[in-house]
């Protein structure tokens, strides 16, 4: 018989303990010629199981429903008063106090192995970060000893000095800019100043701007076929820097003469699909989970060698889903990337 609740057991032991007395009174009267009346055999058994209900049953409304309100203070995030938590002994109170010690265990589990995913993420941020930081500031560095060592009164390297040390600072400043846009985000400090606009007409606009950048590796910007005219809805600016990142790392990342082509796709009545096409290079899908991370690089060496700050990709998947969209990648090495994002349509 499975025992649920703590009456069951206090009642089922009193039943045990009252047959045992009447057992052993029965044995003294008939083998110890001890003179018991009936009433007796039937009353001393019957009072002492009642007797023992009515104890075992002070002892755990007393003290072992107190240790189970302790308990329920240690697995329970709920403040209660002692009144508010009363134990009864007809409620299957060690089950429910099973559940709820599980439950809670399960939730420190999660809690514990965010904590630490958390851990991990906060440490390799700031070693990247430093990593980022600690180039430019070396190579300033650098430049500034070599003008107080002597340069600054050659004509020559003077100023080309000067020059490269701005570089780095501008590096420097790009990347606390990035870090201040991605903050604002993360903590909902931005707002959108949503209105409608020419999807085609702005990536022409962006094609036009990224034209001597693509000169330089022969890269050909070109549409998947002819648009006319789609209207969205959505923070021109914003979506003008998304657009603008991802074309711009198709250049970076594509190869000598390639092609970076945009196409536009009707998804519904609602939502258009854009997606930024490339030819070059490719990622290992291994990577592609963690693209958007903040400082993720997938070849860090050659990364570097080409610019950034490392946070463009986060930046856009910031701004893409403070939309209500979403952006996704796909990659083979050796044949290309395409990045997809959503934009509700006018």
């Amino acid at each position: 018989m499975k025992i649920k609740r703590p009456i069951q057991a206090i009642v089922l032991g009193s039943f045990l303990l009252g047959v045992l007395i009447f057992a052993t009174l029965q044995f003294f009267h008939f083998y110890s010629n001890a003179d018991f009346s009936i009433a007796e055999l039937i009353l001393i058994p019957l009072l002492a199981a009642v007797s023992s209900i009515a104890v075992f049953s002070f002892i755990f409304q007393r003290y072992l429903g107190e240790r189970i309100r302790t308990l329920y203070r240690l697995v329970s995030n709920k403040k209660f008063d002692d009144e508010e938590f009363v134990t009864s002994i007809n409620e299957d109170v060690f089950s429910q106090l099973e559940s709820d010690t599980k439950r809670f265990a399960s939730v420190q589990k999660e809690q514990i192995k965010e904590l630490r995913e958390q851990e991990e993420f906060r440490r390799e941020f700031l070693g990247n970060l430093a990593h980022e930081l600690k180039t430019p500031v070396f190579s300033i560095q650098g430049y500034i000893l070599t003008l107080l060592e002597g340069g600054l009164e050659d004509e020559k390297v003077n100023r080309q000095f000067l020059e490269r040390a701005l570089n780095g600072v501008d590096r420097i400043s790009d990347i606390l800019e990035d870090l201040d846009e991605i903050s604002k985000y993360e903590f909902d400090r931005y707002s959108l100043k949503v209105s409608e606009f020419d999807l085609v007409k702005l990536t022409q606009n962006i094609f036009g701007e990224l034209e001597k950048k693509a000169e330089s590796k022969n890269i050909a910007f070109k549409f998947s076929e002819k648009y006319d005219s789609i209207k969205v809805e959505a923070d021109q600016g914003k979506i003008s820097q998304v657009l603008t990142n991802l074309i711009s790392n198709s250049i970076s990342y594509g190869n000598e003469g390639g092609t970076t082509i945009v196409r536009f796709h009707d998804l519904d009545k609602k939502t258009i699909l854009v997606e930024v096409a490339d030819d070059g290079l490719g990622i290992n899908e291994k990577h592609l989970p963690r693209l958007f991370e903040r400082f993720y690089r997938v070849d860090k060496s050659r990364a570097r060698n080409i610019g950034g700050s490392g946070l463009g990709l986060a930046i856009v998947k910031h701004i893409v889903e403070a939309h209500g969209q979403n952006i996704k990648v796909r990659s083979t090495e050796g044949v290309g990337s395409t990045f997809s994002f959503t934009l509700k349509k006018a």
